[in-house]
């Protein structure tokens, strides 16, 4: 077994307490810790104006907001002379990080970004009526990239009755407006409310094999499978905006946080790769921030023959995230992973 093959067998062990890897005993034989998502990251070219889109148009509260330089930051992004401003926001019991990189600056996202290129990743905001909320993104003038609001059909027994639109914040990054019929999603999304956007389902990935994806984010880190479903059909074809569209569509969940959703596309298959010299100040880079409850998780990642954004294991200490160390990672598809622990 090789060590890119392995590594994830390995963490596996730690997650779960694998006899001779992480010995129970040694913890105080407290319970195992499932890994959680603790915050979608997004890189931004405006911090200013990606925070009043997302707190006056999608409803999200600014919780806080520093500003980071030094040596921690560089090994933790790979890149020399950083300087980041970067924000948290939250809406209902989720979180996003927003950064905004000082110096260096990076590239925009490629104008002919299409919903099967393989950089593609999305946030699932859950809205509580789909025509108010659509209502609401027309009157801010939103970029659209879904046709308009698509409700799957119940040829689909996973999906039909889903209502969802795609559409784009300031900077291009894709988003998605959801809405669930009673059975369909997390119950808590059927409780009443007064606000229209209630909370973050998921975040979606395009990937081009599930088998290898699922060996990175089930095997390796922990996640449990809840479901998948093959769609395609018109309204497919038009909430992505990509003819033809058929998807094998299969959704994973650690222990707390939203959930990460596989988006293989069948066809068409032209799909371009994640550019191969991306670096997170690119407009274009998505980190989905996971906690594992066992820091040598970490080391045993970045050792391996995974690939590394990060120039190591970064302990980073600050009035937003506190003492962690982290390491960013790329899964099998080039979308990051920040990886962080106690």
């Amino acid at each position: 077994m090789t060590r890119r093959a392995g590594w994830w067998w390995s963490v596996a062990a730690l997650l779960l307490g694998a006899p001779g890897v992480a010995d129970p005993q040694a913890r105080g034989n407290q319970a195992v810790e499932a890994a959680a998502v603790s915050a979608i990251g997004i890189t931004v070219g405006d911090l200013d104006r990606s925070v009043a889109f997302f707190t006056q148009v999608l409803s999200f509260e600014k919780t806080s907001e520093i500003e980071v330089d030094g040596p921690a930051y560089e090994r933790l992004t790979g890149i020399f002379g950083v300087r980041i401003r970067i924000a948290r926001l939250k809406l209902g019991e989720e979180r996003l990080e927003l950064s905004q990189y000082l110096a260096p600056e990076g590239r925009p996202i490629p104008v002919d970004s299409r919903s099967n290129d393989r950089w593609f990743q999305h946030v699932a905001i859950v809205v509580r009526d789909m025509d108010q909320a659509y209502s609401l993104l027309r009157q801010h003038q939103v970029r659209f990239a879904s046709t308009g609001p698509q409700l799957l059909p119940d040829s689909n027994p996973n999906a039909g009755g889903i209502r969802a639109f795609y559409f784009k914040d300031p900077d291009g990054h894709n988003l998605e407006v959801i809405w669930f019929p009673k059975g369909k999603g997390d119950p808590r999304w059927q409780r009443p409310a007064d606000r229209l956007f209630l909370g973050i389902d998921h975040t979606a990935i395009v990937v081009r094999d599930t088998e290898a994806s699922l060996r990175f984010y089930r095997d390796g880190l922990g996640f449990q499978v809840g479901g998948s479903s093959r769609n395609y059909g018109t309204e497919q074809e038009h909430l992505n905006n990509v003819e033809g569209a058929s998807l094998l569509i299969t959704g994973l969940r650690a222990g707390t946080g939203p959930g990460v959703e596989f988006l293989q596309y069948l066809t068409p298959s032209d799909g371009r790769p994640y550019p191969a010299d991306a670096r997170p100040n690119d407009l274009l880079h998505w980190q989905t921030i996971v906690r594992l409850p066992a820091g040598e998780a970490l080391n045993l990642v970045a050792s391996s023959g995974v690939i590394n954004v990060s120039r190591g294991v970064a302990l980073v200490a600050d009035s937003l995230l506190g003492n962690r160390r982290g390491v960013i990672v790329r899964d099998p598809d080039g979308h990051a992973v920040l990886l962080t622990a106690p």
